[in-house]
């Protein structure tokens, strides 16, 4: 069918319509219009052209149309006489945009804003937080695109973020006149206008960009989804009622990206004489677009500002925010709008959650900072969300804000909330994540009798590793304020959960600080305490053996010195570890001996057992492996005859560990086979209880066994269960695997 028919077509859809709603049968029309049977029956098939004005009034009068529904059936008469499109009239109101000539980054993107070939009528939502550039995109993929929609690429800024945005009949009288309909012909109705603006759209290839929306009611009547034509919307919120959209989720420049498009705002020169203060300054504007291309406009016309004398402007966080401005361009301005738009509950919602440390958060937390009702909680988020002044993270159910929303958010805390209630406010959430996370860590004690305020071990470990930002940030918030007490009871409480997570947390600084707030508070066998936990993440996590050392010789001196026999016995087992690191085991032995003897009248399974399995290690170490193998069969066996002393997980995980050093001392013996069972066997056990720092460490011991056993693919299958664990990110630990990696054939 070609064009003029395309257009006689959606008269005559028109004409049947009116004809079956008044009841009328073509013969019936034919008596009362003077209109030929045949010549209505081809106008209603599309084969004849649209009726004459002389004939589409009379058609009108025996259809006895009036007002709005006259004047549509007028014009689209009129429409569809034309054997051409109609030269756009005021196109200046829907030109597309010109071409953004720095668009860098978003390849991906934009070739995901492109309609299947087979699509009727697409519609493409760009989604994301100001600032991100969704109308750059838009406009880029328009200009793209634009071969493909011959008939016309019209674009409208909605307004959405305005007091009064653009109503859908405004657009829709701008949009007809673009496509040739006379401001008198447009009809006064906005579902009129709705339907002339799709008819007219029939047979035509048209691209609609609609730029800025504000939420489904406004766009939904200027949708353009009939076949061929494509829709293409952006908008800060999410418009997840729209039933037949796709959505392109726009997110912050790649770190590469970001300081391209400073390169090409700067010049290349400039970045390249200062390519650190380039990452560093793209990295303080969060890699969104619009605040790099503000950066990038204030170096622009100030050539003789180097890049890291703006980067030391951006470093303060109470001013960083107004030094992202140039010209008409605000990064505060386009979170300002979106903030005033919503609701007054969101509103409050935004402005508390600044009050949480961490970078990200769940719901539980997010109702500590509100002090609202969980539905109305529930509801605000949802609207943070599509709003896109806040982001969902992963897992789901968890929230966090981009860098710089998160200091508007601040700033409207600070400028809306009474000083006594903000303060109020912060210090119950600072107590409250303390106060969790310091009772989450003693339920991995082992003589722990409750798990309270958690259902289980589980838990307790999910909501730790959940707010793991939130409880480190809150302990280094409390050591500025000076809360000692509040900063030393979460670190002693860590001491047995960093035993089993050693890969989860920077637990030098949680003991670090611990220490500090011990000297702070005078605690001298308090600090014997911190120091033996701060020398131990040292060795471990951080496998630096001279500074640990020397933290466990002085945490040895503290002990002494107070008399405390609990922490001269770790101190002591501490330094048999480390010694042992450093290579040094027969002085490791005397100090591991001197711990067992010390730590003789302390409770089995919180000391004792830990000092014995230390004793093995340097057995081991020394060349003594029957020796060594009898300590740890003997300390398992200890294991049964204190059962009831502490609960069924901790005395499984406990045995485990000396499983293990069961599975050292065999493969000392050269009984790698068994050795690599008996690994399998601990490892097992340490994932059923959920502590991926033991599990990788038998899955890299169980490896070797296997290696030295001939069995490659069965070593290679553990190195490989290694890589993957969840939360291993301690390089250290990366380059063991990958060490022993290679010692294995390559397949």
């Amino acid at each position: 069918m070609d064009e003029t028919d395309a257009r006689s077509s959606t008269f005559g859809k028109l004409l049947l319509e009116h004809r079956r709603a008044a009841g009328l049968s073509q013969a019936d029309l034919s008596r009362a219009s003077g209109i030929s049977v045949r010549a209505l029956r081809d106008l209603e098939r599309g084969r004849a052209q649209a009726a004459q004005q002389r004939s589409a009034e009379v058609l009108a009068d025996a259809l006895e149309l009036t007002g709005s529904e006259r004047e549509l059936f007028l014009t689209i008469a009129k429409e569809g006489r034309r054997r051409t499109p109609r030269p756009a009239g005021p196109t200046a109101l829907c030109a597309l945009p010109p071409m953004v000539p720095d668009l860098v980054g978003r390849e991906s993107e934009l070739d995901q804003v492109r309609p299947p070939a087979d699509e009727r009528g697409a519609v493409i939502a760009i989604v994301g937080q100001p600032g991100v550039g969704k109308t750059a995109l838009a406009i880029a993929a328009a200009h793209r695109l634009k071969d493909d929609y011959p008939d016309g690429c019209f674009a409208v800024d909605l307004r959405g973020m305005d007091e009064r945005p653009l109503s859908a009949r405004a657009t829709l009288d701008r949009l007809l006149r673009a496509l040739g309909v006379a401001p008198g012909q447009i009809p006064l109705a906005e579902a009129e206008q709705s339907n002339l603006f799709r008819m007219l759209l029939e047979g035509r290839r048209v691209l609609i960009l609609l730029d800025n929306a504000s939420d489904e009611s406004q766009v939904r009547p200027l949708l353009a989804t009939t076949p061929g034509c494509l829709t293409l919307i952006t908008c800060r919120r999410a418009l997840a009622g729209l039933e037949s959209a796709r959505w392109v989720w726009l997110e912050s420049l790649a770190d590469s990206d970001a300081v391209s498009l400073l390169a090409t705002i700067v010049g290349a020169t400039r970045v390249d004489a200062e390519p650190e203060a380039a990452r560093e300054l793209v990295a303080l504007c969060g890699n969104l677009p619009l605040a790099v291309r503000i950066a990038g406009n204030r170096l622009a016309t100030r050539p003789h500002w180097s890049l890291d004398y703006l980067v030391a402007l951006l470093r303060n966080e109470r001013t960083r925010l107004n030094s992202l401005s140039a010209g008409d361009l605000q990064m505060r301005s386009a979170f300002e709008i979106s903030y005033r738009r919503l609701s007054p509950p969101a509103q409050i919602l935004f402005r508390r959650l600044a009050a949480l440390p961490g970078a990200d958060f769940g719901a539980r937390l997010a109702g500590v900072c509100a002090g609202m009702p969980e539905p109305d909680l529930t509801a605000c988020l949802d609207e943070l969300v599509d709003t896109s002044l806040l982001q969902t993270a992963s897992p789901a159910g968890r929230f966090q804000f981009h860098d710089l929303i998160r200091l508007f958010a601040v700033e409207r805390w600070e400028a809306e909330e009474k000083p006594d209630d903000r303060e109020r406010r912060y210090y119950a959430v600072l107590d409250h994540v303390l106060g969790t996370a310091t009772a989450a860590g003693r339920v991995f004690f082992p003589d722990a009798v409750s798990t309270a305020p958690f259902a289980s071990r589980e838990e307790a470990a999910d909501w730790l590793e959940e707010e793991r930002t939130n409880w480190l940030a809150a302990q280094r918030e409390a050591a500025r304020l000076g809360h000692h007490r509040e900063v030393l009871d979460l670190a002693r409480a860590m001491h047995w959960y960093s035993d089993g997570y050693w890969l989860q947390g920077p637990w030098d600084e949680v003991f670090r600080l611990g220490a500090e707030a011990a000297r702070a508070l005078d605690s001298r066998d308090e600090l014997a305490v911190m120091l033996n936990f701060l020398g131990w993440a040292q060795q471990v996590c951080l496998e630096d053996n001279e500074t640990a050392l020397a933290t466990h010789r002085e945490a040895l001196a503290v002990a002494t010195e107070v008399g405390e026999l609990r922490e001269q016995a770790w101190a002591h087992g501490y330094l048999g570890s480390v010694l042992l690191r450093l290579g040094r085991p027969e002085e490791a032995l005397g100090h591991a001996q001197q711990s067992c003897e010390l730590g003789e009248e302390f409770p089995f399974w919180s000391m004792r057992l830990s000092l014995h399995n230390r004793l093995g290690r340097v057995q081991q170490a020394l060349g003594r492996h029957e020796e060594a193998l009898s300590t740890h069969r003997d300390l398992l066996a200890e294991t049964a005859e204190h059962a009831d002393e502490a609960p069924v997980e901790v005395r499984r995980w406990m045995s485990a560990v000396v499983t293990r050093e069961i599975g050292g001392a065999l493969s000392g013996l050269g009984e790698y086979r068994r050795a690599a069972e008996t690994f399998r066997e601990a490892r097992l056990v340490f994932r059923e209880c959920g502590m991926p720092g033991m599990e990788g460490s038998a899955l890299l011991a169980e490896a070797a066994a296997w290696r030295q056993a001939g069995e490659t693919a069965r070593a290679r299958e553990c190195l490989d269960l290694a890589l993957e664990l969840p939360n291993v990110v301690a390089r250290a630990w990366q380059e063991q695997v990958r060490a022993e990696m290679a010692f294995l054939p390559e397949d």
